[in-house]
């Protein structure tokens, strides 16, 4: 079988030329320009399933999913038939309504670490304000954080971060002041002893540690075996908050997300793509004492227009059913193993050292013999080669990640027909790398 496609691009280049005359980059999110892999990117015209369709009618087998919202698939018609009937009854309250009360219960009866939760706009927006509630709540400046892992652009987390500012090769942002960051400190990803270091050479200083428990944003990194209890045994000896950045992995690697997954309960957690089921959405939540400190219920200043839109709370109410129903992780977990073990059996049987993970619906990818424990292996990764097999998978008409260092995602609408297409693709493509 052969999986090669004349890929046309007339119209994205010709829209692109036009974008870049008009927005920054020709983009609105800086990894969508395609800049570390290679050529331009292309223009989506619609997406349904699994599959993707760009404005010069090419099809593209998608492992993307919108950054991960899409678990359930593109465009699912259980959900589009909810956003329409609520979009009848208006596309904005600014009040109160129903709907944010049935997501809340949903989010609270999943994570475990959530009995409160606020709904935000986004990602960053829900780290932004979580870092702001862990310094009221401790008292304390200070924070710890992990080189690559991303927790959104607010100025504070802009230090070794991961996602675009990795992607791009891009030294701390330009414009954020140093007095901003001096209270970020930050540590490598499943190095405990280095966290350690950090809270003897800060007693009583440290508000918390904020961390992605799996790293999506430096690629696919999942914690070492006891990493994680480390983290949660040092900050309560220190009497500082732990917090689980679970935009990438709440309701993806399980439906309690990765503190659910390992067993291990932070302070506080930050949420965000799957619940929202496509629209834009953020929350953060943990213990009921901590939240109780959030304006209105206490000091710590925080609001949004947009926050518990009705349209963004009926896509996550209506994703978050879909994923309850049986047997779903477990056919996420099988079929996003497959597509994982399969790319690094392709690339070794091919002559390229090669590794890659994977936990539910969430992998990872990397062309260099690993493993990969943090941002610094991820780093030996050959840059050049990932653009050139991006390139040709896209040709083949399967779209991944413009990027070595992010994740990718499947959706229960990826097929096993699917996943044997692309890892045809991959051979094919790696015979030529």
């Amino acid at each position: 079988m052969t999986t090669t496609t004349q890929l046309k691009t007339t119209r994205s280049e010709e829209i692109f030329a036009a974008a870049q005359k008009l927005m920054p980059g020709g983009v609105n999110s800086p990894v969508r320009a395609f800049k570390s892999v290679g050529g331009q990117p292309i223009v989506v015209d619609r997406v349904k399933d699994a599959y993707m369709w760009d404005v010069d009618g090419n099809q593209y087998i998608d492992y993307i999913g919108t950054w991960g919202p899409a678990i359930c698939g593109h465009a699912h018609p259980y959900v589009i038939k909810a956003i329409q009937a609520a979009a009848e009854k208006g596309t904005s309250f600014g009040a109160p309504n129903y709907l944010e009360n049935v997501l809340a219960e949903m989010v609270i009866d999943a994570v475990p670490s959530v009995e409160m939760v606020r709904f935000v706009n986004s990602g960053t927006e829900a780290c932004m304000s979580v870092l702001r509630l862990m310094r009221a709540f401790t008292e304390r400046e200070k924070i710890i954080k992990f080189e690559g892992c991303y927790h959104g652009h607010a100025d504070m987390f802009l230090v070794k971060a991961g996602s675009g500012v990795a992607t791009l090769g891009l030294p701390d942002s330009p414009g954020v002041p140093k007095s901003t960051t001096a209270a970020t400190l930050t540590a490598p990803f499943n190095d405990l002893e280095a966290v350690k270091a950090l809270f003897a050479e800060n007693p009583g200083e440290i508000a918390g540690v904020i961390l992605e428990p799996v790293v999506g944003n430096a690629g696919f990194i999942p914690p070492d075996a006891g990493f994680l209890e480390g983290l949660r045994e040092l900050t309560q000896e220190h009497g500082a908050l732990l917090v689980f950045d679970e935009v990438m992995t709440g309701f993806r690697i399980s439906y309690g997300g990765a503190q659910a997954k390992f067993g291990i309960t932070p302070d506080l957690t930050t949420l965000g793509k799957v619940i929202g089921g496509g629209l834009p959405v953020g929350a953060y939540g943990g213990r009921r004492d901590i939240m109780q400190m959030v304006a209105p219920a206490g000091p710590v200043y925080q609001a949004g227009t947009l926050s518990g839109n009705p349209l963004a709370m009926t896509a996550g109410i209506k994703t978050l059913e879909l994923l309850q129903r049986p047997g779903t992780y477990e056919q996420l977990e099988r079929i996003t193993k497959k597509l994982a073990d399969g790319l690094v059996q392709v690339a070794q049987e091919t002559g390229h050292a090669a590794c890659g993970d994977s936990i539910s619906a969430m992998f990872g990818f990397f062309f260099t013999a690993g493993p990969v424990h943090n941002y610094e292996d991820a780093k030996t990764s050959d840059l050049q080669k990932f653009g050139r097999f991006h390139r040709g998978m896209l040709e083949h008409g399967v779209y991944l990640a413009p990027s070595q260092f992010e994740a990718g995602f499947t959706s229960l609408a990826h097929t096993d027909e699917d996943v044997d297409r692309t890892l045809q693709a991959a051979r094919e493509v790696m015979a030529t790398l």
